[in-house]
């Protein structure tokens, strides 16, 4: 197969699941849905910690940039996904591969530091309360937040550009829904030992250590709420806890599965499927866990309708 540069191609063909129209039209249908709830969930998560004085917290403060970054990451691929679904040509410009594969690979790494950033701050609330005021105060978070995100769009920038550096296969059919990094490397005709090297590197720093951080985090958690006497001390503790426990599990388990498993494990069509979950439903997922586990959002939305409904009275 011959080579050709990646420095100015037409554009890429994204295949997903072409050779069977009949799914695509259940998932254009299903996909829609979810897209349209997320943004509904994920949109009432920052309303609310916004706008109600009692969750002013530095929980909720980095929930609300979860939150936003999981609008930006569903509307960076969502869009795009359903106009391949609907249509029959499956195409993106090479400009839109390069625009998706940068905002999905920061936002992906941003949210494995901010998950650690998150579990720092359920430690120190449960393992030192009576210094957790001093320790998240106001300028900490701002920095923490800041971080996350630095550090997230730092590693896709570097990631971006060595991708596109490579030469293509010349049919330039990436065998996924999006631009994702392991699919591209599957078109490129060169070498690219140096970028699956690149990507392992990345894998430790933004998934591995992130990932180890907050179990050890979750170890001391632990323990500290098993000295707790009171059964009722111990379930306030484990609920403030559960609700991120639950989305840490959920985002590291899809991200392992399809960068870090051997690639003889599941087929393409499973990695599609895979690719699917945590790129659609897992953004859809994270407001609705937050709220069904978290009595604070349930009573901070009912205080905010009942207000409104107050008004609409008057």
């Amino acid at each position: 197969m011959k080579g050709t540069n990646l420095s100015n191609p037409a554009g890429f063909i994204l295949l997903g699941f072409s050779d069977q129209p009949q799914l695509e039209m259940v998932l254009l249908v299903v996909i829609s849905i979810i897209y349209i709830l997320t943004l509904m969930g994920n949109t009432t998560i920052i309303l609310v910690s916004y706008l109600d004085p009692k969750l002013r917290t530095p929980m909720y403060f980095f929930l609300s940039n979860l939150s936003f970054l999981d609008l930006c990451f569903t509307t960076s691929i969502v869009p795009q996904m359903l106009w391949n679904l609907k249509g029959l040509e499956k195409t993106i410009s090479y400009t839109g591969c390069v625009i998706q594969l940068y905002i999905t690979l920061g936002l992906g790494s941003t949210e494995c530091v901010l998950l650690t950033v998150m579990a720092y701050d359920r430690f120190s609330a449960i393992c030192r309360p009576l210094h957790y005021g001093v320790i998240m105060h106001p300028k900490l978070l701002q920095q923490l937040a800041a971080v996350s995100w630095i550090s997230g769009f730092v590693g896709s920038t570097v990631q971006t550009i060595l991708v596109f550096q490579l030469p293509s296969c010349s049919h330039h059919r990436v065998d996924d829904f999006t631009c994702e990094e392991p699919a591209l490397l599957k078109i490129a005709c060169g070498d690219t030992t140096f970028l699956e090297n690149e990507l392992s590197i990345a894998t430790v720093l933004y998934v591995v250590i992130p990932l180890g951080l907050i179990l050890v985090s979750y170890g001391h958690i632990i323990r500290s709420v098993l000295r707790i006497k009171s059964a009722a001390g111990r379930r306030k503790a484990f609920g403030t806890c559960g609700s991120h426990l639950i989305v840490v599990v959920l985002f590291f388990g899809m991200i392992i599965s399809v960068y870090i498993q051997p690639k003889s494990k599941y087929t393409q069509t499973h990695r599609k499927f895979l690719t699917l979950f945590y790129t659609v439903v897992t953004p859809a997922l994270n407001p609705l866990i937050y709220t069904l586990r978290n009595k604070e959002v349930k009573w901070a939305l009912k205080r905010l309708l009942g207000r409104d409904s107050r008004r609409g009275e008057k």
